[in-house]
This record gives structure tokens, C-alpha cells and sequence, in this order.
């Protein structure tokens, strides 16, 4: 048997096009070869299962060999080799697929033959990928039929040869003389990255070689008590049984911790994991992460390895998450996508697409399925995941309705309430709901003490996107809206009515240094508390909005009141009564100190206020001896 001739090409002769443009990244030939080789065992392996190959030796293997010296870079196989026929079919012939024809003749409906252990590749034009970094390439390979091996060999020109092959035993080894240009594709670090990349949950065990390379050794003593040197046992290169592909119950914690630090370099500790393993219709498996922050401003990216059949496809496609997801951590295998899938199929697919709505289920099953099981766990984690949700429950409506049993709150008192409980504490037998919170702690410690002292419990919101998100909440729970503490004192009120004081009213104003200034008496129930700034919660939350886009034009000054600001005088205090009956200029002294008193619980004085209050308060001292 001899043969020469030219690469024949269903439509015209690709093979420039090939070597410069078939795919953007040169590293991905070692994966398609790669991918081929466990093709190769995997038809073999299913042949021998059905009983059409007979005394098979099951002890499978896939050989990557650097031979710098030769400038050759080598894969072997021992699966299912090819006659002289199926070379001149699915070598001499690009894009014609034998994995195709192997899966049509082969229960093409079998999951053997669809599922995660299906044809991985073509052996077509992935082939073909070699010729992005060797100028020529050699096939020396033996069917497991026993038919005459076979010897190919072709230029980067296209010109092939094929000749008897002296391989002995069954399967494909393919030759790649590396191109001086591509001399890295030598060197052992460079493809044990491609490799681990690429190839590190293949089927079958993948080892690594270089000729001429001492293999590892250690050293341990014989039976009479003397150091020898022993050859380390070769270990392959990648993990044969991912993790993703176990059934849940059988992996452990810390095998679910280990395979997310290896596969992310991250040595922290996820905070929990969810284990997908979709079947009909959808069929795709994977494991998604929860990762943990080390502070509040580190980056919210997450990763999202793609596999097909675990073959690596793509790193951190943000196709196959919603955009609030996109924190997530993990591994998705999608057997039903193509291998070289490309983003602008991700895009329009409807597959990808019920992928995402699925891993949306089953991030709220999980999160429900804590909170009902594990609450202590669940209000653990919350300071870590408490953006996330919150973040998704304001861009899906469908996320909210599913997990809003399941939002908590935490109290200035440490406390975590869901709104449920939180009604049933403050608001049990009152038709409108209303959710204190503060945004603050330190600086409405004031307000949070008087509800305090009411039995009312305050929720801690100091979040910048904590503003959008209750707007979410209110909407989604009839008769519910959230009030900050400094904006309803109606909660404060004590027994009886307030007598209005137009002197009083008249001095505040004045001291204030706001002649619009809104004044209101109350009969607040703590006596103690001479007056308290009153902010309404529409106005204060259309200024912060304005601020945050910044739509007003301007720059934002801390130190201005909203417009809808009213002082509230506690017509229960003491101190009031006795001001009415003061000096003017001692009134004046102890008004002002009271409205700036009622301004620190609402915001940070400014210096020249600071300046004031602190002299103000010496001379309220001296007049006190």
C-alpha cells in the first residue's frame, strides 16, 4: 500500500486559513488532539461493552511525549486505531466527522453515546489544529481489528503521504514536528498548563513524558536496612472522576473544599456549594460556589469554568448566569453545546438559556432549603451573601417572589427577623406594616433607643444598595413600607395632646437659622428628650437618589437638611416648659443647644457647628455655677 496526493476539502483548500485563523488561541490544538485520543478509547471502550470487540485489555491510557531533541510533540492512545479506509475517510476528507458516523451506527439515542461520557470531538478539522504550530504532521496507527497498521504523514502544504505503518499494537499516536516559531510548544511547563487547563477531567488517565528526563525518585531502605534510590509511581496528570459528576451524596465537605481550591486557587473556604445534576430535558451537571469575602471591597467577579463532555470550553462565560450571579464560582458541563462554542451562540440559545433559569431554582432551593434546616448556619453567612440576594432580588421580580420568606434582617441588637417576624414583634395588630430601620447606628443611636424602649425593634440597613432594595421588599409584601427612625415619630408618642407655643416655634426658627423650618409639638413618652429632627422618608429617599446619580447638577453638601425637615418639641419635657419662662439670651442659648443637640442624632455637625456647640456648651456650664 502507497498513496500520495492533496488533502481533499469539501468546499476549497482551508489549509492557510487553518494555521492562522481556525482558532484564536493556539494552545487549544493540544486539547483537540487530546480530545481526539480519548474519543478514540472511548469507542473502543463501547464496543467492548456491546460485545463487538472482543479480549480487550481495559487498562486505558493517553501518552503526551516531548522530544526536544527531534522538535516533536507526540500523543498516543491505545483505543480503537484506524484501518487504511477510515484514514483516507476521516483524515484525508476534512469535516467529515467519524465520531458522527460512530454515534449513528451506535444507538445514537444510547446516553452512552449523548451523555457526559459520549464523543467528546471530531476527528475532522480539530485534527487539522495541529497545524497551527507544527509544519508537519505524523499518524501511526493500528485498528483494534488487527487490520494492517498505517503510516501518514503530511506538509504544512497539504501534501500527504500514506504508506504500511510497523505499529504494533492497537490505537492512534499522532507526531507533531513543532515549527521553529512555536519552539514554546516544547518546553514541559508550557504544556502542562494547555494541559491542565484543557484536559484535566478527561475520561482516562493523561500522562506526561519528555524523552531523555530522569523520571522522580525517593529513596527508602530494602529489606536489609539500605538506602535506595526508587522510581516514584507515574501519576496521571488529570482527575478521571470529577467531582461534579458524583452522585451529591457520596462527596464529603471537605472534598467539595479541596476541589474548589484547586480548581480556583482560592485557600479560603467557600461558604456552601450547590450540586447541579440536571437530567431531561436539560442535562448538564456541574458545581457552584458561594465564595467567601475577605473584606467588603474586594472584587464581586466570579468564575464560571464551561465544560463539554469535561473538556475545558471556556473560562468565566458570563452567558450561562444571570448578571446578579456572576459572583458565583464553579463548573457547569454541557454535554448538549457544541465544543467550540462560540458567544454569540450562548447568546441566542434557548438551551443556554433554560440552563440559567435552572441554576436560578437552585440557588433559591438552596437558600430556602438553609434557612428552613439550618437557620444558626444561614444567618452565619448572611453578611457574606446579604449583597448578593439583595442585589438579585432587585433585578428578577421571579428571585424575590421565591426567597422573600427567607430575607432576613439584623437588629441593632444582633437579632436576625425575616418580615414576618418582624410583624409579628412590632406591627401584630396593625394593618399597615411598618419596618423601622436605621442606616446609621451610631449616629440615630437616639431614635434606635426610644423605639428601643417601646418594644419596637430596628433593622440595621448601612448598605448603598440597601436604598433600592426595600423598595423591592415593600413591593412585594402587601402593606409593608420601611421608615428610618428619624422619619415617623408617631411610634414616640406618649398619652395626651401638645399645646402649640408660637414663641417657641418662633425661637427655634430663629436659632436654627432656617426661617422655613417646620415645627410641630408632640407629647413624645420619654420626657427626657427635649426635641428630635423629623425626616420625611419620600423626601430624604429622592434626595439620596438625586445624590447618588448626582441629577441635581451640583455637588453634594452633607450638611444640608432635606427640604421636608420638621422639629419636633416635646411638650412632655421639662426643659422646654422652663425655657418658655427663661431670658432671652439665656433661651436663645439653651434653644440653640437643644435644635444642634436634635441635629447630632441625625447627622455629623460641621466644623464650623462643631466650633459653635462646643463654646455654646461651656457658657451653658458657666451659667450653671
Amino acid at each position: 500500500m502507497a498513496e500520495k496526493g492533496g488533502i481533499s476539502v469539501q468546499t476549497e483548500h482551508i489549509f492557510p486559513v487553518i494555521k492562522k485563523w481556525l482558532y484564536s488561541d493556539k494552545d487549544i490544538f493540544l486539547r483537540e488532539i487530546v480530545s481526539n485520543a480519548s474519543d478514540a478509547i472511548m469507542k473502543l471502550s463501547h464496543l467492548a461493552a456491546i460485545g463487538e470487540a472482543k479480549n480487550i485489555d481495559d487498562n486505558y491510557s493517553i501518552w503526551v511525549v516531548i522530544d526536544k531533541e527531534k522538535k516533536t510533540l507526540s500523543v498516543s492512545d491505545n483505543g480503537i486505531g484506524m484501518t487504511e479506509d477510515e484514514v483516507k475517510k476521516y483524515i484525508n476528507q476534512i469535516a467529515l466527522s467519524g465520531a458522527l458516523d460512530f454515534i449513528q451506527k451506535y444507538d445514537s439515542d444510547s446516553a452512552d453515546a449523548k451523555g457526559p461520557d459520549g464523543i467528546i470531538g471530531h476527528f475532522g478539522l480539530g485534527f487539522y489544529s495541529s497545524f497551527m504550530v507544527a509544519d508537519r504532521v505524523n499518524i501511526s496507527t493500528k485498528s483494534y481489528t488487527d487490520a494492517p497498521a498505517v503510516f501518514w504523514t503530511c506538509s504544512e502544504d497539504g501534501e500527504y503521504e500514506m504508506v504500511d505503518g510497523d505499529r504494533k499494537t492497537r490505537g492512534t499516536e499522532v507526531t507533531m514536528c513543532i515549527s521553529d516559531d512555536e519552539a514554546e510548544y516544547l518546553e514541559k511547563d508550557k504544556i502542562a498548563s494547555v494541559l491542565d487547563k484543557y484536559c484535566s477531567f478527561m475520561r482516562f488517565p493523561i500522562y506526561l513524558e519528555v524523552v531523555g528526563e530522569e523520571p522522580p525518585k525517593h529513596k527508602e531502605k530494602d529489606a536489609e536496612g539500605n538506602e535506595i534510590e526508587v522510581m516514584d509511581e507515574r501519576k496521571p496528570i488529570n482527575d478521571t472522576e470529577p467531582l461534579w459528576l458524583k452522585n451529591p451524596s457520596q462527596c464529603t465537605d471537605e472534598e467539595y473544599k479541596e476541589f474548589y481550591k484547586k480548581v480556583f486557587f482560592d485557600w479560603n473556604d467557600p461558604l456552601f456549594w450547590i450540586h447541579i445534576n440536571a437530567d431531561y430535558p436539560l442535562n448538564f451537571k456541574g458545581i457552584l460556589y458561594f465564595p467567601r469575602l475577605k473584606n467588603e471591597y474586594e472584587s464581586l467577579e466570579g468564575q464560571v469554568k464551561l465544560f463539554y463532555n469535561r473538556v475545558f470550553v471556556a473560562d468565566n462565560i458570563k452567558e450561562v448566569l444571570p448578571d446578579y450571579l456572576l459572583m458565583l464560582k464553579g463548573v457547569l458541563d454541557c454535554p448538549d453545546l457544541p465544543l467550540n462554542v462560540s458567544r454569540s451562540y450562548l447568546q441566542g440559545s434557548a438551551y443556554v438559556e433554560k440552563i440559567a433559569n435552572h441554576i436560578v431554582k437552585k440557588v433559591c432551593d438552596k437558600l430556602n432549603g438553609m434557612f428552613g434546616t439550618d437557620r444558626e448556619k444561614y444567618q452565619e453567612y448572611w453578611k457574606d451573601i446579604k449583597t448578593f440576594v439583595e442585589y438579585a432580588c432587585i433585578r428578577d421580580k421571579k428571585f424575590f417572589d421565591r426567597v422573600k420568606d427567607s430575607l432576613i434582617f439584623r437588629t441593632t441588637d444582633g437579632e436576625y427577623l425575616t418580615v414576618a417576624e418582624y410583624n409579628e414583634k412590632a406591627n401584630k395588630d396593625k394593618t399597615e406594616k411598618v419596618i423601622y430601620y436605621a442606616n446609621d447606628p451610631v449616629q440615630q443611636a437616639v431614635y434606635i433607643n426610644l423605639f428601643k424602649a417601646r418594644g419596637i425593634p430596628t433593622v440595621v440597613l448601612d448598605h448603598v444598595i440597601d436604598s433600592q432594595f426595600i423598595t423591592s421588599v415593600e413591593q412585594g409584601f402587601d402593606n409593608t413600607k420601611f421608615m428610618r427612625v428619624d422619619s415617623d415619630t408617631s411610634a414616640l408618642k406618649g398619652e395626651g395632646e401638645a399645646d402649640k407655643n408660637d414663641a417657641l416655634e418662633k425661637l427655634f426658627k430663629e436659632v436654627s437659622g432656617n426661617e422655613q423650618l417646620k415645627v410641630e409639638f408632640s407629647p413624645l413618652a420619654d420626657a427626657k428628650i427635649p426635641a428630635l429632627l423629623n425626616i420625611s422618608e419620600q423626601s430624604r429617599r429622592f434626595e439620596e437618589m438625586m445624590n447618588l446619580y448626582k441629577l441635581a447638577g451640583q455637588d453634594v453638601n452633607p450638611y444640608t437638611l432635606p427640604k421636608e425637615t420638621t422639629l419636633i418639641l416635646n411638650s412632655n419635657s421639662q426643659l422646654l416648659k422652663k425655657l418658655s419662662s427663661a431670658s432671652d439670651e439665656t433661651a436663645k442659648k439653651l434653644a440653640k443647644h437643644i435644635y444642634t443637640l436634635a441635629l447630632l442624632g441625625h447627622r455629623k455637625l460641621s466644623a464650623e457647628e462643631l466650633a459653635g456647640f462646643v463654646e455654646e456648651s461651656s457658657e451653658i456650664m458657666e451659667m450653671l455655677l
